[in-house]
């Protein structure tokens, strides 16, 4: 089943495109890390499935109810944290949280109460007082505190020191439960342990999108030590990726790996090879990788 779905989604700003026909879908109880470089679309989409923007055309639902019809008993189940949300700057840490308790049927106490110890949240500390860090973890306790359903994090690491990414990564996977949660972040490893599923956007298409054991287990750096000097113009396949070859030396990102396929390709195209060395790629080297071939037209 599926939390989260949009098909065929736009949204225009004025004469530009943000979104061009998204697609995606967020299976429940699953991490999706939404991924792509910086104007790709990632907030926009967030923002509409939240209904902060209404989509030009398109549609897009969650937790099975049209985004632009989403009730107050909706929103209750949609946990919403942002690099920049906006919190009531006056307002105590301890006063916030006595606000919020009274607004959800589902609050829990005792998980607050944990939430706001493991966190060390500030409690007599105004809000407008605390550095973007602990406001962060401010924001994160309030999302979970009502268990809900859904938890959407937009690029919630980004000014973030390394301790308080741990102390906000800690917090959010012991009390997650049965949580499905949406993560943008340019964090990656951060986030690749607790990832289940990979959306790729590139200027508000979506590229792909797979389980993270299927992208894992097709995508291969590769490192060739050949008989002979290879030649740069050759014919390669599309599904390699940021080919270089010096001298004896061939490197290049395999997207479609087959180890059973792989040595016979290699032998078809440059010869025998001495060593064929492979190795897996993190989420960073995906990104990266992928990145760069979408900006230059280079993806198969």
């Amino acid at each position: 089943m599926s939390l989260v779905q949009t098909e065929n989604l736009w949204r225009r700003f004025g004469r530009h495109e943000a979104l061009r026909g998204l697609t995606l879908s967020v299976p429940e109880g699953g991490v999706y890390a939404l991924i792509g470089a910086n104007g790709a679309g990632k907030t926009t989409a967030l923002r509409v499935l939240v209904n902060l923007l209404e989509p030009t055309r398109g549609a897009a639902s969650v937790l099975g109810t049209d985004s632009r019809r989403l009730s107050p008993g909706i929103l209750a189940q949609i946990g919403y944290v942002s690099e920049n949300q906006a919190l009531p700057a006056r307002l105590r840490v301890g006063e916030y949280f006595d606000y919020l308790r009274r607004l959800y049927r589902r609050w829990d106490p005792a998980l607050e109460g944990s939430l706001r110890e493991r966190l060390q949240l500030p409690q007599r500390q105004r809000i407008g007082a605390l550095s973007h860090g602990v406001r962060i973890k401010v924001a994160l306790a309030a999302a979970l505190a009502y268990r809900p359903r859904l938890l959407i994090l937009d690029e919630p690491f980004a000014g973030l020191d390394m301790l308080v990414r741990e102390e906000f990564m800690e917090g959010l996977l012991q009390q997650a439960g049965d949580l499905t949660i949406l993560i943008t972040s340019h964090e990656l490893p951060e986030i690749e342990s607790v990832t289940t599923h990979v959306g790729f956007i590139h200027l508000g298409r979506m590229l792909f999108e797979e389980p993270m054991s299927e992208l894992g287990a097709r995508m291969r750096e590769v490192r060739i030590t050949l008989a002979q000097p290879a030649s740069m113009g050759a014919p390669w396949p599309r599904e390699w990726l940021d080919v270089r070859a010096f001298g004896n030396l061939l490197t290049f990102v395999d997207t479609r790996y087959s180890e059973e396929h792989l040595g016979e390709r290699i032998r078809s195209l440059v010869g025998p090879a001495r060593q064929i060395d492979v190795a897996p790629m993190s989420l960073r080297s995906v990104f990266t990788t992928i990145a760069r071939a979408a900006r230059d037209g280079a993806l198969p």
